[in-house]
């Protein structure tokens, strides 16, 4: 069995991670199920107790900051904007309420499946990522961070403390949309995220659209947003096409085939569309 320790200052944390590798824990709720068969002797630093990871606020500019250590139901709890709505239904999606309650934003993260359901949610909100070390602090565009199935782009030395989501990105309305094996407590087949703000006259002033667990990464959906921009809201589902789901990279597994998952994913992202242009709440 490895050392265990849970420092209390971030200063404490970065410096045991500088010294030597460890093993970073949150939550835990990935972490002990992938340890049932076979115990690891590995190092341990379990970061629960670092005040600057948790919380949700927003900054003067009007941008949201979620700590890394925050849970999906402080998430949940949290009074955020409608183009949150989105990640809020995402996280509700994150296995039950105990692994909500337990489980953090910032592990979902760095655990990198690619059936995560927050990384969908946070791409569609412009999200980035704050990393610390005793260099100083860097940031990183979410898709930048996630760089394929369970590898991220976290030095050893460094710690996942926040990710931001700017100003400009909680305008509007968020969705999210799931399809399973069954409705709750299942890893996920396809998911799509999308926001979407309106002009006055009704055309789409901006929107953001990711697909997740269809490829190593989940993916946005660029040359799709690009077309919509200055149409018709309430035509962007019909403007989707499979050439704008071409990046994707489904796989064959136990859960679904890869003609099955793009085809689905080629239905959920028509349907968060016209979800987003009709205004309808999330469920």
């Amino acid at each position: 069995m490895g050392a265990y320790t849970r420092p209390e200052r971030l200063e404490d944390a970065l410096t045991v991670l500088r010294a030597r590798p460890l093993t970073v824990l949150a939550g835990g709720t990935d972490h002990f199920p992938a340890r049932v068969a076979h115990t690891p002797d590995e190092d341990l630093l379990d970061v629960t107790a670092l005040p600057e990871l948790r919380g949700i606020r927003r900054e003067a500019g009007g941008g949201l900051v979620i700590g890394a250590a925050t849970t999906w139901s402080q998430l949940i709890a949290t009074d955020l904007p409608p183009a949150c709505d989105g990640l809020k239904a995402a996280a509700r999606e994150v296995g039950g309420v105990q692994i909500q309650n337990r489980g953090t934003v910032g592990g979902n993260l760095c655990n990198a499946s690619p059936a995560a359901d927050g990384v969908p949610a946070l791409l569609s909100l412009d999200a980035e990522v704050e990393l610390a070390s005793l260099d100083g602090v860097r940031r990183l565009p979410l898709d930048g961070f996630v760089l394929g199935n369970r590898k991220t782009a976290r030095r050893p030395d460094e710690l996942l403390t926040a990710i931001r989501i700017p100003a400009a990105a909680l305008d509007g309305a968020g969705r999210f949309l799931k399809l399973g094996a069954r409705r709750y407590l299942v890893i996920s087949i396809v998911m799509v995220a999308g926001t979407m703000t309106k002009a006055p006259d009704g055309t789409v002033a901006g929107v953001r659209l990711a697909v997740g667990a269809c490829s190593a990464t989940a993916l946005r959906l660029r040359e799709l947003e690009a077309t919509l921009i200055g149409r018709p809201a309430a035509q962007a589902a019909s403007l989707v096409a499979d050439s704008h789901l071409a990046g994707l990279q489904p796989i064959d597994d136990v859960r679904a085939d890869a003609a099955y998952r793009r085809e689905t994913a080629c239905v959920l992202v028509r349907r968060c569309l016209a979800d987003l242009a009709a205004d309808r709440a999330v469920p």
